[in-house]
């Protein structure tokens, strides 16, 4: 077994995230071939890296960028539906993932502020149900895989209606079970393993169904869901390594 399948064996993927940041180079050099494009670098591998709680996913993880199918999904819409890299915008990213942290920070247009209740990578320490920003300061939000995490997830929709400027929009991508018509939750579930068992993931407290994008709407969004399947084509959609069904829910105010 090569150290490389060793490692990816090994190590818990929770761990692999921040571990990987420091064998990047060998796994690019790895990996490196031209059946599968990371959209964000642009970088070509002959695989992608698996990745998943439990049962793993094959060709999730992008060696050099470290994204997976739903970063490499909004990168995607941000570059060939929006103007978030031309305009001059103010934007607030919550959980500011580490494949967009750096490359967002850098784009001169941007006026970037992240926020976090615990990470240190965050410019501001902030409790989503309570932002310490002033009402309409941004003009797009960034939200991604955190509400399932909050147990008062309406209040966080609210405040991040409240601080977004009219006009403008935000993502916030969430894990979602479309076979399900309504959301899945139990307050009284407490325990990580339960947790696992009903959500998904040992930290989740809920799992969304269809009727996630009306609870945005409830607080006042108009929102948008786009497939990306149905707009490029199957061969580029299998070669950026995305997730058939996941909709992105784009929200406006």
């Amino acid at each position: 077994m090569s150290i490389f399948k060793w490692v990816l064996n090994t190590i818990p993927r929770g761990i692999l995230l921040r571990v990987s940041y420091w064998i990047r180079p060998l796994l690019i050099l790895f990996y490196k071939g031209s059946r599968f494009t990371d959209p964000i670098d642009g970088k070509s591998y002959r695989k992608f890296l698996p990745y998943g709680y439990g049962k793993q996913r094959q060709n999730a993880l992008a060696p050099g960028t470290l994204s997976l199918e739903r970063h490499r999904l909004l990168w995607l819409y941000l570059k060939n539906d929006t103007a978030f890299f031309t305009e001059p915008l103010k934007v607030l990213h919550i959980a500011p993932e580490q494949a967009f942290l750096t490359r967002f920070k850098n784009q001169k247009n941007l006026d970037y502020v992240t926020a976090d209740l615990y990470s240190p990578l965050a410019d501001v320490k902030a409790d989503i149900t309570d932002l310490p920003f002033k009402n309409d300061e941004f003009d797009v939000l960034f939200c991604n895989h955190v509400l399932e995490h909050i147990t008062d997830d309406t209040k966080a929709m609210q405040e991040l209606y409240r601080v977004l400027k009219k006009g403008g929009w935000g993502i916030f991508q969430i894990p979602q079970d479309l076979n399900r018509e309504f959301t899945y939750e139990d307050v009284n579930i407490i325990d990580p393993k339960e947790r696992t068992k009903h959500f998904g993931q040992y930290d989740h407290v809920r799992v969304y169904g269809k009727d996630y994008f009306d609870k945005l709407r409830k607080v006042g969004f108009k929102v948008t869901p786009i497939d990306y399947s149905e707009i490029i084509s199957a061969e580029l959609f299998e070669k950026y390594c995305l997730s058939k069904g996941e909709l992105l829910p784009v929200c406006y105010k």
